[in-house]
C-alpha cells in the first residue's frame, strides 16, 4: 500500500498532464492550471528544505572547523538578502539591488569568466586528429573560428560563407538529432515512471 498510492497518484497524474494537450475543454485547463499551482507551492517548499539542509550542512563544517569562512559568509548572505528585500524591497537603488549588482553579479562573472579555460582546455585536448570524425571536427573548428575573426574577412570573405553554412547545414542536422534523441530519451523515462516500471524515487525501490 505504501507504493501503491504513489504509484496510482503519478499514473493518473501523467494521464491528465498528457491528454490536456488534446483537449481544449475548459475543465482540463482547469485541472492544468491548478495542477501549475500546486507544482508551484510544492517548489516553494523544496526551496525551503534545501536552504535547511545548506544550513545544517554549514553549521557542521563550522563545528569541524571545515572551510569555516567560506561557510560563514555563505550563512550570511543567505540570511541577510531575504531580509533586505523584506526591509527595503527589490527595487532599483534599494540595498538589495546594491549587494546584487556590486557582489553577486560580479562573483557570477567571475565563475564564468573561469570556465572559459576549462572550455579552452578541453577543446586543446579534444582536438586532435587521431580518427576522421575527430579530424573532421577539427577542420571544421577552424574554419568556424577563422570565419568569426574580423580579421580574416579583411583578406577574404570565403571562411565567413563558409562558416555560415557549417552552421546552417552540418552543425544544424547534429543539433535536430540531438533534441530529437533528446526527446526520445524524454517521452521514455516519462512513460516508464508514469507506468510505474522506474520506481527509483520511491525510497530507492526497484
Amino acid at each position: 500500500m505504501r507504493t501503491k498510492i504513489p504509484l496510482l497518484i503519478c499514473l493518473i497524474s501523467g494521464i491528465l498532464m498528457f491528454l490536456q494537450y488534446f483537449s481544449g475543454h475548459p475543465i482540463t485547463k482547469a485541472v492544468y492550471n491548478g495542477i501549475l499551482d500546486w507544482w508551484q507551492i510544492i517548489f516553494a517548499f523544496t526551496l525551503l528544505v534545501g536552504a535547511a539542509g545548506f544550513i545544517r550542512n554549514s553549521m557542521k563544517s563550522i563545528a569541524r572547523k571545515k572551510e569555516r569562512p567560506y561557510k560563514v559568509i555563505s550563512l550570511v548572505g543567505l540570511f541577510s538578502m531575504p531580509v533586505l528585500a523584506i526591509s527595503y524591497g527589490t527595487k532599483i537603488g534599494t540595498p538589495f539591488m546594491w549587494v546584487f549588482e556590486n557582489m553577486q553579479a560580479p562573483m557570477q562573472a567571475t565563475v564564468f569568466s573561469l570556465l572559459a579555460f576549462f572550455v579552452a582546455s578541453a577543446s586543446f585536448r579534444g582536438f586532435r586528429a587521431r580518427s576522421i570524425p575527430a579530424a573532421i571536427l577539427l577542420i571544421s573548428a577552424i574554419i568556424v573560428l577563422l570565419g568569426r575573426v574580423p580579421l580574416t574577412e579583411y583578406f577574404t570573405s570565403s571562411f565567413s560563407q563558409i562558416t555560415f553554412w557549417v552552421q546552417d547545414y552540418p552543425s544544424m542536422a547534429a543539433r535536430r538529432a540531438i533534441l530529437i534523441g533528446i526527446g526520445l530519451g524524454s517521452m521514455t523515462t516519462a512513460l516508464r515512471v508514469i507506468l510505474g516500471i522506474e520506481r527509483t524515487y520511491l525510497q530507492g525501490e526497484k
